[in-house]
């Protein structure tokens, strides 16, 4: 047996994520490894592996154990396989380029919510706006749907970017594609707020207005137009990259953050959009705690709109892999309220998809012991949306 760094074996390339799930979810639960990897003498990936080896890779670890001829038996844990190593950072917080000013954020801070606590309740709520581009959990995905396509497409001959976007993702682009040269475009649906338009121009890349309603419904239309023009259609909505940043790095953050104070959830509450964030998340901590922990994914009501979330219904990959075992129907009302409610008494500016999170933990019956709020955005972005309506 030898442990060499994961970046050293040559491998297929990664297949589907659903093909991946069931070996992740087994490295999660034993929190070890208990078998080599079998390379040739070349490091060349043997094919009978690959389902393993791309699993420990999208879990993050840094090193892994390799044998030649025959796999052996081998007791590691997964922090013994640098699985923590991403939750090192630069306390300074100096940094040369947009990776390493992404990662100087992360982990985003994790705080208790006193108002929404008391001695049977304990509500804590992970701080997405605090990613440093668009202020939102789509940093994460930006970020590392970019790093991916290079990394794994090394061919890739195009510095077109098109996607489509209801602001957070856009902006995040925008401001990430700098770092690598691209061109950026963003489909903005008719719904989305006019001043997404301004924040998206300021950064240089280009906006396109659709007559569709919601960024699903402009897919179609955004994919003939990146054939057209070769440019690449990252895919916010398909793009196994999104599950797995929020894998690596959101959720091994929250776990880490956790255990630091003693605290196992009771249930963790997301908001639905694309859906890779709160399936990561069940996947994650039902995987690494043996499904003790609920999961509440929160929805807009019918015939509502709430800027970056979606209804389960029109469409979302990742959740269709994972439990999600409730979903919860929220209000704009209702979401600006509980945005009003944080702000007010926390002193949080939190965004729509936080209030909307915040409407959802409200909606339960039953909200003792240990809750998590996970809050994707910030609310400079909906000045328009909060203006129109009354704030008490």
């Amino acid at each position: 047996m030898k442990l060499v760094s994961i970046e050293d074996v040559k491998s297929p390339p990664r297949p589907p994520i659903e093909e991946l799930l069931d070996e992740a979810a087994k490295l999660l639960r034993l929190g070890r490894v208990t078998e080599t990897v079998l390379v040739d003498e070349e490091y060349n990936l043997c094919i009978e592996d690959y389902r393993r080896f791309h699993a420990l890779k999208i879990l993050g670890v840094r090193y892994i154990p390799i044998s030649l001829g025959s796999n052996e038996d081998v007791d590691l844990t997964l922090e013994e396989l640098g699985f923590d190593k991403d939750l090192e950072y630069n306390p300074l917080r100096v940094c040369r380029n947009h990776n390493e000013l992404i990662k100087s954020c992360w982990p985003t801070p994790l705080v208790r919510l006193n108002s929404l606590s008391n001695s049977l309740r304990n509500v804590w709520a992970k701080l997405e706006y605090l990613n440093p581009f668009s202020n939102s959990i789509k940093d994460r995905i930006g970020w590392y749907m970019v790093v991916d396509a290079f990394e794994n497409n090394p061919k890739l001959d195009t510095r077109l970017i098109y996607e489509a976007s209801s602001t957070n993702t856009g902006i995040a682009l925008a401001c990430i594609g700098k770092s690598f040269n691209l061109k950026i475009r963003i489909y903005l649906p008719q719904t989305v707020q006019r001043c997404t338009d301004t924040y998206i121009r300021l950064l240089g890349s280009e906006v396109v207005r659709v007559p569709e309603q919601l960024t699903i419904q402009a897919i179609d239309r955004v994919r003939q137009d990146s054939i057209r023009d070769n440019a690449l259609h990252i895919n916010q909505f398909e793009n196994d990259a999104n599950f797995i940043s929020h894998l690596r790095f959101t959720c091994k953050e929250l776990d880490y953050q956790l255990r630091s104070i003693n605290l196992r959830p009771t249930r963790i509450i997301c908001a639905l959009g694309t859906s890779g964030h709160a399936s990561a998340i069940s996947f994650y901590f039902k995987s690494r705690y043996e499904d003790k922990v609920e999961i509440i994914g929160v929805q807009p009501a019918k015939d509502e709109i709430i800027p970056g979330m979606r209804r389960v219904e029109t469409g979302m990959k990742w959740i269709h892999y994972v439990k999600i075992d409730e979903v919860i129907d929220v209000t704009k009302r209702e979401a600006i309220e509980g945005l009003a409610k944080v702000a007010n008494m926390e002193g949080l500016p939190i965004g729509l998809s936080s209030g909307a999170v915040v409407a959802g933990l409200e909606k339960l019956y039953n909200i003792d012991g240990v809750s998590i709020l996970i809050f994707p955005d910030h609310f400079y972005k909906y000045v328009e949306v909060l203006t129109n309506h009354h704030i008490s």
